[in-house]
């Protein structure tokens, strides 16, 4: 694969109102005069800008007029060339920017306003709120918690055109992993042929992939280490590739060497009950009973002692720290109908094996972005 995914166009000034609109309805409805947006999601999403961690920065949105932007200077030239907003306010390392955003608020007015914070935010920390409430002691700050995890949910067909273009740099990087990945090779060359490859189809991200092998396989979240593959190994890949902030997501097995009868039996299994699932992931479906499908049909299965992890969870945009979106997940009591354009990662595991997709909800059912074939490699 020499040649990248095509890249859908940039999002247009259009499609940054609409989420704006969207947005100030909800503000309306709560009587929030401005709202502080601090996670770097919701920047990204109503901005366009994502700002770095290594000091507070946040965008201030009134419910009426041009939202602003509070930004460190040395992030402001990027803002300036991403962002389709124009009204920046740059401090300086020297300043403390918690005190910035206070005084901004004050000066357009909004001192004694009725103020909304991301009090869910991994950036507003209980720290800086009690410093922010302190800096504006006329205003009444409220709570606008999970309300833009929510306002994320469905996708626009630019959005799930983002979801494709990281979904394809996942059947691309699992392929060249899986081409790399045999007997006598480090697990690590593997992981570096993932990675050059995401890199070399649009991910923007640097933390690519997920990997493990031997007898960490079904360690579906373990370091990278430092073994040798060897005959009889499982080879567990999952890359996260992002695009755009966009993540996509998708794990695959492999044999090095011939798997066992049983290993393609619990694979087929696998496949088979995981199919079903995708096939019920309609509007409208009940997530418990989509849930259902996987986690009772492995039970019965007997390939499974217990299964008390989710089957999937939203994705979306997505930045560290936080590296899965857990707004909707499906567990055995989730109470919660599934919506047109949403996107999921689906996954079930079993037998030192998992497999999983990038799955948008459809009327005919749950769609796969990722494209490659679902079975045990070897």
């Amino acid at each position: 694969m020499t040649q990248p995914p095509l890249l859908p166009p940039p999002f247009p000034v259009e499609e940054y109102s609409s989420r704006l609109a969207a947005l100030r309805t909800v503000m309306a409805k709560r009587h929030v005069d401005l709202l502080i947006v601090d996670q770097f999601e919701h920047m990204t999403y109503l901005g366009g800008y994502r700002s770095t961690a290594a000091m507070y920065q946040a965008l201030l949105i009134p419910l009426v007029g041009e939202p602003g932007a509070v930004i460190r200077a040395l992030d402001a030239p990027l803002f300036s060339e991403i962002s389709w907003l124009t009204d920046c306010v740059a401090f300086a390392d020297n300043e403390n920017p918690i005190k910035v955003v206070a005084e901004t608020i004050i000066a357009r007015g909004y001192g004694a306003s009725v103020v909304g914070v991301e009090r869910d935010s991994h950036f507003l920390t209980i720290n800086r709120a009690l410093e922010l409430e302190s800096l504006l002691p006329n205003a009444n700050i409220v709570d606008f918690s999970r309300i833009m995890w929510e306002m994320r949910q469905v996708k626009s067909p630019l959005e799930l055109a983002c979801h494709e273009v990281a979904a394809e740099i996942c059947d691309r990087a699992a392929a060249a992993g899986f081409h790399a990945a045999r007997a006598g090779v480090n697990e690590r060359e593997v992981f570096a042929a993932m990675t050059a490859e995401a890199w070399r189809s649009g991910a923007d991200n640097t933390l690519l992939a997920v990997m493990a092998s031997g007898p960490r396989s079904a360690t579906l979240h373990a370091a990278l280490g430092h073994r040798t593959l060897a005959h009889g190994d499982i080879l567990h890949v999952e890359p996260v590739p992002h695009f755009r902030g966009y993540t996509s997501r998708m794990m695959r097995p492999k044999s090095i060497g011939a798997p066992t009868n049983e290993q393609i039996g619990i694979a087929e299994t696998l496949i088979q009950i995981q199919d079903e699932q995708f096939h019920a992931m309609k509007p409208g479906a009940d997530a418990k009973e989509v849930d259902r499908i996987v986690r009772e049909d492995i039970l019965a299965a007997g390939l499974r002692d217990s299964y008390t992890n989710i089957t999937g969870y939203t994705l979306g945009l997505a930045f560290p720290p936080r590296t899965s979106d857990f707004t909707r997940v499906f567990l055995a009591d989730s109470d919660w109908q599934l919506e047109q354009n949403q996107v999921f990662h689906m996954y079930t595991s079993a037998g030192g094996m998992a497999f999983s997709e990038t799955i948008v909800v459809t009327p005919e059912g749950g769609k796969r972005l990722t494209k490659m074939e679902r079975r045990l490699f070897y």
